[in-house]
């Protein structure tokens, strides 16, 4: 299916194993030799996601839109997503979850790829890529913490353990706009096929923090998370739901009569 518009994103319209076969191209080519693998060698590729809260910051701010609609792939990571689509008159597969597809990637990935997961509190990836590894014991991850200073020489040194590492996909996880920036700034200098945000994924793999109930994280996640947190994140849920859901709005009366 072609991508979606969703207040100016472009969304791709992929379910899990079509993601996780183009995530498999991007890595191919990098590695094809000649041209087209000294072409890809110049910047590595960016695998983004976009749901509500990202869809809100990237229409506050322009950098957050562009690096979205620049990534290589940007997957659906909200059913506020696949509403906003639907009430523009388009369908998406689904939505797809970084503390759901980890789990499908580790074992994709068991023998075959070298990840690096980068992001959250110091010691809480390692715990993440622990539990990954209970299940799949050949899984090769290396991990950091996400709260180096994102410029000067720590970032540079973190940049070069990243490379030292010679991993595959390098997984960043810092919360949006945070890791949208960090990845744009440095993507060009990561040695690497792939590079990915995901969001807050290691804080629910570790059992850092808690997602809510499964029934209710598996149909509405952001209203899990808000039980779960409310004095941090009512705002971004409850007033943010609604902005989203009147900016589509307003795209949807802009574009005229919605076909189906």
């Amino acid at each position: 299916m072609p991508p979606v518009d969703v207040l100016g994103i472009r969304v791709d319209a992929l379910a899990l194993a079509g993601l996780l076969g183009a995530v498999d191209a991007l890595i191919d080519e990098h590695r094809r030799p000649g041209a087209a693998q000294r072409a890809a060698a110049e910047r590595c590729a960016t695998v983004a996601y976009v749901n509500v809260h990202v869809a809100n910051e990237a229409t506050a701010h322009d950098d957050v839109r562009r690096f979205l609609n620049d990534a290589d792939i940007c997957y659906c990571d909200g059913a506020g997503i696949v509403l906003g689509a639907r009430m523009l008159g388009h369908t998406l597969p689904g939505r797809m979850t970084g503390a759901d597809w980890i789990w499908d990637l580790a074992a994709h990935a068991e023998g075959r790829y070298h990840l690096y997961w980068l992001g959250s509190e110091p010691g809480v990836t390692d715990a993440a890529a622990a539990v990954l590894q209970a299940r799949h014991p050949a899984l090769q991850i290396s991990t950091d913490h996400g709260f180096h200073p994102k410029h000067g020489p720590e970032n540079s040194a973190l940049i070069a353990r990243i490379n030292a590492a010679r991993p595959d996909i390098v997984l960043v996880g810092m919360g949006t706009p945070t890791q949208e920036r960090w990845t744009a700034e440095n993507r060009a200098a990561i040695d690497a096929p792939v590079v990915w945000v995901l969001g807050a994924t290691a804080d629910f793999i570790s059992g850092n923090v808690k997602r809510g109930p499964a029934w209710l994280h598996q149909r509405q996640e952001w209203l899990a998370r808000l039980i779960v947190d409310p004095r941090r994140l009512w705002k971004r849920y409850l007033v943010g739901n609604a902005l989203f859901l009147l900016r589509v709005a307003r795209q949807r009366a802009s574009a005229g009569p919605v076909s189906r």
